[in-house]
């Protein structure tokens, strides 16, 4: 009102007219259109200039603050660890009040380059002031040059690029169904996926209905039909399941990851090999969090130098900064899909590509599976010094581990992990009684010291 106002007297001024009584007329007018633009809000519509609402950024936020809004406007389908981050570089992340920790969970694994890797921050820059976004009704000039690179790293004909982990594992589950239908000759809608138990690879529907977590499936029914559940790490299992002959793939993780670092037996992956192949079954091999140099080796399955047919890959193939996944395979498994039958707006897109090159070569540059290899024994070996009457468990290979904590009255996983904090070190609990510990695969020898002294210190202080 006071800026009309004022350009109503200026407009007077040069037009030599009596400012008074224009003044007047519009402050009447004001008046009279009060009540309309109050009966407007309340009817439901809303005045095009009250639709916009500014974000007020001339104070930084407490950490209680930041709390407090997530709670307020959010989704409450998290619970995270009460820490508010704001900065990340390499190992290390800072909260809004400038204490910086130790970063144990790397995002699930898709920060294994630390973060903010200048490398692949520099390729999302030069790639985002050129061009993003094209879709797949067109050509780029970027999506083959990282099609060629990915395919050629892993050893697989082809890729079909997607843009989350929980996205690949539903583009494995159609190439599976359509190649059972189209190569294999299971009749129609009679085609099966096999499953682990204790799997997790996300929380869409199809993710939830291989479940074995109520919390992630129940209420949530029905249920996604032609999945069916074998125990991890069961040969005898496995193979009475494979025997179904409209059985067309079994998916697993080598690692499982939320299930709390479930390592299997040596040998497990080589007879999935063997028995897909004597069944003639799909081998999917869930690499979302095992893959890309966590455990020590480029993929999980590479301990056991065994060929899955299909491997999804996610997390960090994005180095951190940009959601991408991927699903590669043969010619034979991945040309059953037509033109129309899947795909992904987001999916392929130049940005994407750029970054997952960055991300990939980043990885095979810096040695990282190498570095995970040696810095992973070496953390296993100073966490098994902890006491046993607390820390019953160490488990795990590269720099995916965890450790089991015996929960008693006075503490558990969760107010380990909160003293961790306080201690400048961030991990989460998994599973109520299980910390997971995988830093980024950058880290240096004496950080890891650094971290198993701030882990001793925290448990001996229970």
């Amino acid at each position: 009102v006071s800026v009309c106002m004022l350009v109503c007297m200026l407009v007077c001024v040069c037009k030599h007219i009596n400012t008074e009584g224009m003044i007047s007329k519009l402050s009447r007018g004001l008046r009279r259109a009060t009540p309309l633009l109050c009966r407007s809000v309340h009817s439901g519509t809303r005045p095009a200039s009250t639709a916009a609402f500014k974000l007020k950024t001339d104070r930084r936020l407490t950490s209680e603050e930041v709390y407090a809004r997530e709670d307020k406007y959010g989704a409450h389908n998290y619970h995270p660890l009460p820490v508010a981050l704001e900065r990340g570089e390499g190992l290390y992340v800072w909260d809004v009040d400038g204490n910086r920790y130790y970063d144990f969970l790397s995002a699930y694994s898709a920060v294994n380059q630390g973060h903010c890797h200048p490398k692949i921050i520099a390729a999302l820059n030069a790639q985002a002031s050129k061009l993003t976004l094209t879709s797949r009704a067109f050509f780029n000039d970027v999506l083959g040059v990282y099609e060629e690179y990915v395919t050629k790293l892993f050893g697989y004909d082809k890729v079909l690029p997607m843009n989350t982990g929980v996205e690949g594992g539903e583009t494995a589950c159609k190439l599976a169904r359509k190649w059972a239908y189209n190569v294999k000759g299971v009749p129609k809608n009679q085609a099966k996926i096999i499953f682990a138990e204790g799997n997790f690879w996300g929380r869409t529907m199809a993710a939830i209905s291989s479940s074995t977590d109520p919390s992630s499936y129940e209420g949530f029914g029905p249920y996604m039909p032609g999945f069916e559940l074998v125990p991890y790490n069961d040969v005898p299992a496995l193979e009475k399941a494979l025997q179904d002959p409209n059985v067309a793939a079994f998916m697993v993780e080598p690692i499982q990851g939320e299930a709390g670092v479930v390592v299997p037996d040596h040998g497990y992956l080589t007879k999935i090999r063997e028995l897909c192949t004597k069944h003639n079954v799909l081998w999917i091999a869930d690499e979302v969090q095992t893959g890309l140099a966590r455990t020590g080796r480029r993929l999980a399955v590479d301990h056991e130098e065994v060929r899955p047919d299909v491997v999804i890959l996610g997390k960090a193939l994005s180095g951190g900064v940009y959601p991408v996944s991927a699903v590669l395979c043969d010619d034979e498994v991945m040309l059953t899909i037509k033109p129309g039958e899947h795909g992904s707006t987001y999916g392929g897109n130049p940005l994407a590509c750029r970054v997952a090159v960055a991300a990939l070569e980043v990885l095979e540059e810096e040695k990282l599976a190498e570095n995970a290899d040696r810095m992973g024994k070496l953390l296993r070996d100073e966490l098994r010094k902890l006491p046993k009457d607390i820390v019953t468990t160490v488990r795990g290979k590269g720099l995916l581990n965890a450790i089991v904590i015996k929960e008693t009255k006075d503490y558990d996983a969760w107010k380990v992990c909160l003293r961790l904090r306080d201690n400048g070190l961030l991990a989460k609990p998994t599973h109520g009684d299980i910390i997971r510990l995988a830093p980024p695969l950058i880290i240096k020898e004496h950080e890891v010291q650094e971290c198993v002294d701030i882990i001793q210190k925290t448990i001996l202080s229970f």
